[in-house]
């Protein structure tokens, strides 16, 4: 009984723990969109923003999710305004503006598609996203896959990371969290 106090307060500091770090997370970058000119992320301030990361040559998590993503907005309907999906590459070697514009707009009109041209960093904005990749299963220079992390950012209306969706919640699932974050 005497270690019940202790154990709320280990629990509540753990919590605020989470808390603190999951503010970590995130932060303003400009990468380059589809038509090829700087987009920076704090321009969908005011949105609700999925953000991911990827490659247009993913055999699997990326088309999956981006399928899911387009399933979402679908189901918000006309909130679907107040919200954008957007896919970071983890290849700009081979992701061009206009390879990754063509990608995601595949799976919808008005998905955004971001990678890195000059001197913009994808290392660095993987660093603040916390976001893993590395090349694996190298054939030849232009052949391979990267493993890399799965999952979604979500950021409220003022760009701030406040959830993290992960890979395999259905559509509804995220809708209803979207659907949450547009009535804050």
């Amino acid at each position: 009984m005497k270690y019940r106090p202790l154990a709320l307060l280990m629990a509540l500091a753990l919590a605020a723990c989470s808390q603190e770090a999951a503010q970590n997370i995130g932060g303003y970058f400009t990468l380059t969109s589809g038509d090829g000119k700087p987009f920076a992320i704090s321009s969908l301030k005011g949105k609700i923003v999925l953000l991911t990361f990827g490659y247009t040559n993913c055999p699997d998590v990326c088309p999956a999710s981006l399928l899911t993503y387009s399933e979402v907005i679908d189901q918000l309907g006309e909130q679907a305004k107040d919200v954008s999906v957007v896919f970071v590459s983890v290849d700009p070697e081979r992701d061009t503006p206009e390879v990754i514009d063509k990608y995601v707009k595949t799976f919808n009109k008005n998905f955004i598609g971001l990678t890195a041209t000059g001197d913009q960093s994808i290392p660095v904005v993987k660093q603040q996203y916390r976001v893993v990749s590395s090349k694996s299963q190298e054939q030849s220079a232009d052949i391979y896959l990267i493993d890399h992390t799965a999952g979604t950012y979500v950021l409220d209306k003022e760009g701030n990371t406040v959830l993290m969706e992960n890979y395999g919640r259905t559509s509804t699932e995220i809708a209803a969290d979207v659907k949450k974050l547009l009535q804050s």
